[in-house]
């Protein structure tokens, strides 16, 4: 009865999106996950299941835009839906943080289980730092449960525990189980790729297919990596009086925000590119489009980009996303603040598309005039300024 009730708050819970175009895993970070049901007592001589794996079930059964590849993973391991959940979560505002003064600020489409409109059926470099961040955010979220026991499959990174170095100290404490996150989140995110289609009705097509294909698992490997280059190492001297004759020493991932600015960067790198092949291919793996004019000889150099790059690609131009056009997912940049003061991609030149922006006076209420009363407490008065405030028109 529990699992039939949970399943039918899901349905519930999504019909209103039913006819939403290319639901895909990222909704999860928008909705959450429904809190289990209260348990049930069990009758004599039987077991009642924990009441979250009946509901994760649910969801890996209810959930639209989940591959088949994704349910078979959902269902053997049904409680990390959850970090899932959050992964997606800690991504999508990662994605928002990130681009908040860009003219694309990583807008969610709202009433579409696709989360993301069609900038995800873009081959853009927007869309590489969507799969990178969301596969990062995975591998975050999944590790984490590992280490603070949520998840009965995994536990602390013990593979190297006891073990001691040259240098005088010892592998122990609880290092964040990142193999296990970055095998799941291979599973899990790369099995939302669909299997190759047989109708293809021209060369062309399917070149496009494959080349979309090999994007986005390269760019989901990117935002893995990038999780596991910035592991750090925290360490705990042992001896007399701190004289560090011993040092134990684990690792652990950084503020996932940090993730987030390196992969930011890697965006404002990415590299455009024609043609992606084999990825065991050294003589043509992948050509680059470059605007410089060089000699032909460099040209050819630089559009080798070995398969083993670090760097977000994409297969598209990017619109410049200055003028609304819901059918493609580009919000414009009308009505958007700017800085006339600044430089930078909030500044009101660049935002506004050379439109122009127009000025206007708020009033701003802050604390003001504070002092400290004995004991304990902080007096303040209420004071008001005018601000100027600048909008795109």
């Amino acid at each position: 009865m529990l699992a039939v009730m949970s399943l039918f708050q899901l349905i519930v819970l999504f019909l209103p999106f039913a006819l939403s175009a290319s639901p895909n895993w990222m909704y999860l970070g928008i909705i959450g996950i429904p809190p289990p049901l209260q348990q049930q007592q069990a009758s004599p001589g039987s077991e009642i299941e924990d009441p979250e794996i009946v509901q994760a079930r649910a969801v890996c059964g209810a959930l639209p835009g989940l591959a088949s590849k994704q349910v078979d993973v959902c269902m053997s391991h049904p409680n990390a839906i959850y970090s899932v959940s959050d992964g997606a979560k800690k991504a999508i505002e990662q994605c928002q943080y990130q681009f908040r003064h860009e003219r694309w600020n990583c807008s969610v489409m709202e009433n579409e289980q696709s989360v993301f409109g069609p900038t995800l059926d873009r081959g853009s470099k927007e869309t590489a730092f969507i799969y990178a961040i969301t596969s990062a955010g995975v591998v975050y979220s999944i590790t984490n449960a590992c280490s603070s026991g949520k998840l009965t499959e995994c536990s602390c990174d013990s593979m190297q525990h006891g073990q001691t170095t040259p240098e005088g100290w010892k592998w122990g404490g609880c290092s964040d189980n990142l193999h296990f996150g970055l095998q799941f989140s291979r599973k899990f995110v790369d099995g939302s790729e669909p299997t190759r289609p047989n109708n293809f009705k021209t060369t062309k097509q399917k070149r496009s297919w494959s080349n979309r294909l090999k994007m986005n698992l390269h760019n989901n490997e990117v935002g893995r990596q990038t999780v596991m280059s910035l592991m750090k190492m925290h360490c705990r001297c042992h001896g007399v009086s701190g004289s560090c004759e011993l040092k134990t020493c684990w690792k652990f991932m950084p503020a996932f925000n940090e993730i987030g600015n390196v992969l930011k960067q890697k965006y404002g790198k990415a590299v455009l590119i024609n043609r992606i092949v084999n990825e065991t291919s050294k003589k043509n793996s992948t050509q680059i489009h470059k605007k410089t004019r060089e000699t032909r000889a460099l040209k050819r150099q630089k559009r080798l980009l070995l398969a083993e790059s670090k760097e977000l690609v994409h297969i598209q131009k990017s619109p410049n996303y200055c003028k609304q056009d819901f059918e493609n997912g580009i919000l414009g940049t009308e009505g958007r603040k700017c800085n006339s003061s600044s430089t930078g991609p909030d500044s009101c030149g660049k935002l506004c598309c050379g439109r122009g922006y127009k000025t206007r006076i708020v009033k701003e209420e802050e604390h003001c005039n504070c002092k400290f009363i004995w004991c304990c407490s902080l007096k303040c008065n209420t004071c008001y300024k005018n601000i100027e405030q600048q909008s795109c028109i």
